[in-house]
């Protein structure tokens, strides 16, 4: 079949894959798919139409993407916008090109915070059959015990179901680190309440493999192009 477009390895070295050596050696290798199917040298690409990937994590082609890594601070919201006049998160990074949150931070919630313009990406780590890992910090009330955290590790019964098994460690007296791959509303709020200790503090401090402890509350910087793959490698899981 004829495809349209420019040719795929100088496509994936203008996005700073490497070379167009380096490129055409990937595509020999069979590393690189286009929709789905496995490219072959000479395939042509349309950046605004065809998803490419390589190792099944999708690579943003279009220049006009952009990818923000925000430490959102207590008292905002994560919406666009807000009725009541609340700072809101995309007033926090820049107005141009519009960008939106990936999934949601309740108000009182800090931590590490995606948005960005792709939506494929986004879709990725916001369906619950991708499964991306968050961690979360919360300070609780109370000093929970080996029951609470069991029961945190194993599935917590709430309103909505119960929640698939968590990681979860215990910093005495009050500290709880939980990893989910969930996105429930304010689930881990829910569940340490579920368990008799209610969320004092919650920070997320990690999404997939991202992690940044330099970012301060309220600052954002772009992802590199090596986040954003290893984001679309996570959400693709295991090979």
């Amino acid at each position: 079949m004829e495809h349209s477009g420019e040719r795929l390895q100088k496509v994936l070295a203008a996005v700073g894959i490497g070379s167009r050596r380096v490129c055409e050696d990937l595509i020999a290798d069979g590393r690189i798919t286009v929709n789905g199917e496995v490219a072959v040298l000479g395939r042509r690409v349309e950046v605004d139409h065809d998803v490419v990937a390589i190792d099944g994590a999708p690579i943003p082609l279009r220049a006009d993407l952009v990818h923000y890594l925000l430490n959102k601070p207590r008292g905002v919201v994560t919406t666009a916008s807000d009725p009541q006049g609340r700072a809101t998160v995309v007033g926090l990074v820049p107005a141009e090109p519009r960008v939106f949150p990936v999934g949601r931070l309740d108000i009182d919630t800090e931590g590490l915070l995606l948005l960005t313009n792709d939506g494929a990406l986004t879709h990725q780590l916001t369906h619950p059959s991708f499964g991306v890992e968050k961690e979360y910090v919360a300070e609780v009330e109370g000093q929970p015990g080996r029951a609470a955290v069991r029961a945190l590790r194993e599935g917590v019964e709430l309103d909505d179901g119960r929640t698939a098994p968590a990681k979860v460690s215990l910093r005495p007296p009050n500290v709880l680190t939980l990893v989910i791959h969930e996105g429930r509303n304010r689930q881990v709020r829910r569940m340490c309440e579920e368990v008799g200790h209610p969320v004092v503090r919650l920070v997320r401090t990690r999404i997939g493999p991202l992690q940044d402890r330099r970012l301060k509350p309220g600052e954002w910087r772009p992802l590199t192009l090596d986040e954003v793959r290893a984001l679309g490698q996570a959400a693709a899981g295991p090979r």
